[in-house]
C-alpha cells in the first residue's frame, strides 16, 4: 500500500478530530475514524490489486519477454496504463503525476468523495454542515496537509538511508527497518505520533 497502515489510521483519527465538533456530531469518534480507514484502505488497495494483476500477466508472458528483450518494467508500464485508462482508475501515486505527494491530488479528491458518502450514510454521526462539498473540501485540506508533512518525512528517512556507510538496496528486511524507525522518528519531529 502506498501509505504505511499506521499513517492510514493516525490520518483517519486526526480528519473526525478536525471535523468535529464544527462539521461533524459524534458519540463515537473512534467508529467513525475506523470507517474512514477502512474507506482510504480499500480506494488505495485498488491499485494494489491492478499491480497483482499486471505482475500476474507479465509472469505468463515471461518466456515471451525474455526471447524478444521486452523490458519488464516497460511492459509493466503498459499493461498498467492500459488497464488503468479501460476500468477508469484514478492513479493513487502523485509521483507518477508529478504531485509533491505520495498521493495524487486526483486520489485524495476521489477519496473525499468516498469518505463524504460514507459519512451521509453513517449513523454514527450526524452532519452539521449538509452542503456535501463544503465537507469534502475540508477533507481535502486537511489530508493534504497531513500528506504533505507524511511526504517530507518519507524524504527525510529515504535520505537517511542512503547516507548510510554502505549501501542498503531498497526491499531489504534491513532497508524496510531502518526506514520505519527512521520514519517514526521524523513524523515525532513534525508532532505526529502514530500512536495517538
Amino acid at each position: 500500500m502506498l501509505l504505511a497502515r499506521e499513517f492510514v489510521t493516525y490520518l483517519s483519527r486526526q480528519l473526525v478530530r478536525r471535523l468535529a465538533p464544527q462539521i461533524i456530531e459524534t458519540t463515537t469518534p473512534d467508529v467513525v475514524a475506523e470507517k474512514i480507514a477502512e474507506v482510504i484502505a480499500d480506494e488505495l488497495a485498488v491499485e494494489d490489486r491492478l499491480n497483482d494483476e499486471v505482475r500476474d500477466l507479465l509472469s505468463q508472458y515471461s518466456e515471451y519477454m525474455r526471447r524478444e528483450g521486452v523490458s519488464y518494467q516497460e511492459m509493466f508500464r503498459r499493461i498498467k496504463n492500459t488497464l488503468i485508462s479501460q476500468r477508469k482508475v484514478i492513479r493513487a501515486s502523485g509521483r507518477d503525476s508529478g504531485d509533491a505527494m505520495k498521493l495524487s491530488r486526483d486520489k485524495v479528491s476521489d477519496i473525499s468523495h468516498k469518505v463524504v458518502d460514507m459519512l451521509r450514510r453513517s449513523r454514527e454521526l450526524r452532519l452539521k454542515d449538509k452542503d456535501p462539498n463544503n465537507v469534502r473540501l475540508e477533507i481535502v485540506r486537511y489530508m493534504t496537509e497531513l500528506l504533505v508533512a507524511e511526504e517530507k518525512v518519507d524524504r527525510t528517512a529515504r535520505l537517511k538511508i542512503r547516507s548510510q556507510k554502505r549501501e542498503i538496496p531498497e526491499g531489504t528486511e534491513e532497508w524496510d527497518l531502518l526506514h520505519k524507525r527512521y520514519y517514526s522518528e521524523e513524523l515525532k519531529k513534525f508532532g505526529i505520533d502514530l500512536a495517538k
